[in-house]
């Protein structure tokens, strides 16, 4: 006996000492538990996976062992505090390999993907939890609980519902395994857009090949060429490089080449993603019939503030049908001006952005070669770190000291206005081909309070500006700018969140209603009262003329019927794959051009394709929830127009926005929330008003 005794022994030291090496299985012992990431390696993240399950699973296990009676405290409650190493692993790894992914990463997630799924299985097909859970919940208007209670109570009930706890013991394998199919689909999707966009690259060798391009942007090309060892210029499908290229290279024919490659990615070849779209809508449309509803968007939006595909679709359209007629109306006027200047032919889809450029810049003399210089990166990470300062007293305070990801992140502490710690902000601005394009942001923990404890989130920021080259720093445009401004509109949801469960604090709140604090955020983007505070020229120092403030003013609804019918294009796509109860006989790309053919504003071509590179709803999980960038747009139209009722800078609407919105997550409500703020219901003419599409007095 004693001898099988020491063995244990010497297996738990050996176990404690494995843990103990592993930076991701203990509380970190940096500062408010930041990251260490200066000693995370990339064979941490498996262990560190199994251990956190491991764990979990011993910690649900306690809860359906426990031989008291299920109440709040001992089910719902340490349901929610369950998991913890396994949320932190995972917090971890999941924004690292969006941000900074490498080929044994990628192997990583898949490996663990089904384990994670298997996990998930385990929690909500769990019978004992959930006759728990059960009870409680059927004695919950006996148990005096709070409104933040409630909800949780709420929430965990039917998250078992929803997750199949009342299916058969048939149903619920077939569930298991659907749901771990759809994750592995859903991984596949995301590696081929990622492969897809990094496979393609327009090497230029010869000057002439750069005609129309400014500076900045040869500069850049000429940069891109330098870091892969090559001669010339080179120029890919990251938003950075595509964008200004399509903008204003006068080379026609590189514009189309550029162009079809964008508009096919995953469309064809060896990252091909077709069949994959249609085996996603497939199990979604499965799991959605085994729960016992309609279509993936019935279910989905069951817990948004829009419930039904009908409310949906009626929105969409109630946006859609005096859009139309402006974008139609914007198109024309480009491609009159076009022809008007030497263009001869059909205007094609990649001569409107150019075209579109060059309108712009004769009607308001006004392009982003005229700004850049005036919007150089540090000046305005000080000018959007400032707003928070104006508008919410809060402090930013670099921390080189803090361990980060890769070299180019920042990391802040952030403190209220009374010195209180309220986050650890991380930024990450520069494009790289390990991190996907686009803008997000992310935490790698959220806001929580346990055992009477709080523990402040980890906020993350990833963008892909352009990086500073050998001539000139880091210069963004003026949709740059916006972006940032959104970006960190959800920063500060997640900064300054104040609930007590981590699920429901910061930005986890209802789809539609997540985007309000980041839009909100963009209109300050606009104002001549914010822009003159840090807006001066790189070189001179000179401050923004305020002639190109008033264009920036004018030119904000530029082509904004247009604009709003690509936004509500994607919308509408996304609730046609998601409203379906069965795959349609097309195939991908030809479902797609029927379902966008009344609203095309461009010629549909063959050879391109949307959905397949579509990653905000087949593998972004914004599946049936695309819409919600419209909805959270009427949400913000309303809301701005109170600050510029009583001021942008009014701290009592901000104080109220704070109080109301960013503080509360989804402790109550959402449109509860929402009229807390603002007093009333939002209407979409608030939107269709700003952007001009009609008026005032229309929208009465």
């Amino acid at each position: 006996m004693r001898r099988l005794f020491l063995a244990a022994a010497v297996l738990a030291a050996a176990f404690s000492s494995c843990k103990m090496e592993n930076p991701l299985l203990t509380e970190s012992p940096l500062q408010y538990g930041a990251p260490q990431f200066d000693k995370i390696k990339a064979g941490h993240y498996m262990p560190a996976f199994e251990q956190g399950i491991k764990e979990a699973k011993a910690e649900i296990d306690a809860i359906t062992s426990n031989p008291h009676a299920p109440d709040f405290a001992n089910t719902i409650e340490a349901m929610e505090y369950s998991g913890r190493t396994l949320d932190r692993v995972s917090g971890i790894f999941f924004n690292i390999l969006e941000a900074d992914s490498n080929d044994e990463l990628r192997d990583i997630a898949e490996k663990v993907s089904p384990l994670l799924n298997e996990y998930s299985m385990y929690v909500s097909l769990n019978e004992k939890l959930f006759q728990r859970v059960k009870e409680v919940y059927d004695r919950r208007d006996s148990l005096n609980l709070s409104t933040e209670q409630m909800r949780l109570l709420d929430n965990t009930y039917k998250s078992f519902t929803r997750g199949g706890a009342l299916l058969s013991a048939e149903d619920k394998e077939t569930y298991s395994k659907l749901n771990e199919e759809l994750s592995l689909l859903s991984l596949s999707f995301s590696n081929n857009v990622l492969a897809a966009t990094n496979a393609f690259s327009l090497e230029l060798t010869d000057e002439a090949e750069l005609a129309g391009l400014p500076d900045y942007v040869i500069a850049n090309g000429k940069q891109a060429a330098e870091d892969k060892g090559k001669e010339g210029w080179i120029f890919d499908l990251s938003y950075p490089s595509y964008g200004p290229f399509m903008k204003f290279s006068s080379r026609r024919d590189l514009r189309e080449k550029m162009y079809m490659a964008y508009n096919s990615r995953a469309f064809g070849g060896p990252n091909d993603n077709s069949q994959i779209v249609r085996d996603i809508v497939e199990h979604r449309i499965k799991i959605a019939k085994l729960l016992g509803y309609s279509s993936w968007a019935a279910y989905e939006l069951e817990e948004r503030m829009v419930k039904t595909p009908a409310e949906v679709n009626s929105f969409l359209q109630e946006l859609l049908v005096p859009s139309l007629p402006a974008a139609r109306s914007d198109v024309a006027g480009i491609e009159e001006y076009a022809h008007a200047n030497g263009f001869e032919g059909q205007l094609m889809p990649w001569d409107f952005s150019y075209w579109s450029e060059k309108y712009k810049s004769a009607t308001y003399t006004l392009s982003d070669s005229d700004l850049k210089p005036y919007f150089k990166l540090e000046d305005c990470i000080d000018a959007v770190l400032g707003l928070a300062t104006r508008l919410y007293g809060l402090q930013f305070t670099p921390r080189p000291d803090l361990p980060v990801y890769h070299k180019d992140v920042k990391v802040f502490d952030v403190t209220d206005a009374q010195g209180k710690h309220l986050a650890l902000f991380y930024a990450d601005f520069f494009p790289r081909a390990s991190k996907r394009g686009g803008a997000w942001m992310t935490e790698f923990r959220g806001q929580s309070i346990i055992d009477g404890k709080e523990e402040r989130p980890l906020v993350s920021i990833v963008t892909n500006f352009s990086k500073p080259t050998a001539s000139e720093p880091s210069l963004l445009t003026h949709d740059e700018l916006t972006t940032f401004l959104h970006e960190f509109g959800h920063s500060l949801h997640g900064m300054m969140a104040e609930g007590r469960y981590a699920s429901m604090t910061g930005t986890n709140v209802a789809q539609d209603f997540v985007e309000l604090p980041s839009q909100i955020m963009e209109n300050w983007a606009f104002e001549p009262e914010y822009l003159e505070t840090f807006a001066r020229h790189y070189k001179t120092g000179e401050v923004i003329p305020r002639e190109l403030i008033d264009k920036i003013v004018a030119t904000q609804n530029y082509l904004s019927g247009y604009s709003q019918v690509r936004q509500l294009d994607f919308g509408m796509l996304d609730m046609a794959w998601h409203s379906l109860e069965a795959l349609p006989s097309e195939g991908t790309a030809e479902f797609e051009k029927a379902v966008l053919k009344n609203s095309a504003l461009m010629p549909q071509l063959p050879q391109t394709c949307i959905s397949t590179s579509f990653s905000h709803i087949f593998s972004g999980g914004y599946s049936a929830g695309y819409y919600s960038y419209k909805w959270a747009e009427v949400l913000e139209a309303d809301a701005f127009s109170l600050f510029k009722e009583k001021g942008i800078f009014n701290t009592e609407v901000s104080g109220a926005f704070r109080r109301e919105i960013l503080a509360r997550g989804s402790s109550d409500d959402e449109a509860v929330l929402y009229r807390n703020f603002r007093g009333h219901d939002p209407k979409p003419e608030a939107l269709l008003i700003k952007l001009g599409i009609i008026n005032k007095s229309q929208g009465q």
